[in-house]
């Protein structure tokens, strides 16, 4: 078992997770530290490690924050692994907007809030719902389908919101619902669904 640490300090998501999956992946790892310098990084890549079977604990040093991830030993790590059998179905839906269709912004408003309101009408098969670029906007302080959102999440709907599009945006320290995420959880996650929808 050894002791390592990742410099990832001033790589654009998802390349933190992806080097960070490199290393675990090569597996005999007592410790990892992996250095980065933004708070959406510094959350990809602890959830990643909970995920592979670390205990993580977050340093902070002026502009850089330190992501330890321990393990006593060779714990088994495919809880991060996500079983498609246990759902007979799961429907992925992309949302990529803050609007709904093209044309006057202010039903495209009205539409998306319907939208967003209606899909618990899918059931169980409603697996993930992932907002990115101007999506994220439905995620933060003052968004109309807040509520809706929030209520999506705790029936059991995986809700993941793309860290890079906040960042964008000035949006991460508004977000109030979802997981913070990367490229490589919504590759994975689209791979893992049945079917996805895409709004855009």
């Amino acid at each position: 078992m050894s002791k390592k640490t990742l410099d990832c300090r001033g790589l654009a998501c998802p390349h933190p997770v992806i080097k960070t999956k490199e290393l675990t992946d090569r597996g005999d790892l007592q410790q990892l530290t992996v250095l980065v310098d933004n708070p959406a990084a510094q959350e990809n890549v602890s959830r990643f490690l909970q995920r592979a079977g670390f205990q993580v604990q977050v340093e902070g040093q002026g502009d850089t924050f330190a992501v330890i991830g321990s393990q006593a030993g060779a714990e088994t790590c495919q809880v991060f692994v996500e079983k498609p059998q246990e759902a007979p179905r799961k429907i992925l839906v992309l949302i990529g907007a803050d609007r709904l269709g093209r044309g006057d912004a202010v039903l495209g408003a009205k539409l998306i809030a319907s939208f967003i309101a209606t899909l618990k009408e899918m059931g169980p098969e409603l697996w993930c719902l992932i907002l990115l670029n101007a999506g994220v906007k439905l995620a933060v302080t003052g968004s109309e389908v807040l509520a809706g959102l929030l209520d999506l999440e705790q029936s059991g709907v995986r809700l993941l919101v793309c860290g890079t599009c906040l960042n964008h945006f000035q949006l991460l320290e508004a977000k109030q619902v979802g997981e913070t995420t990367n490229m490589l959880d919504i590759v994975t996650a689209m791979q893992l669904a049945d079917h996805v929808i895409t709004l855009t």
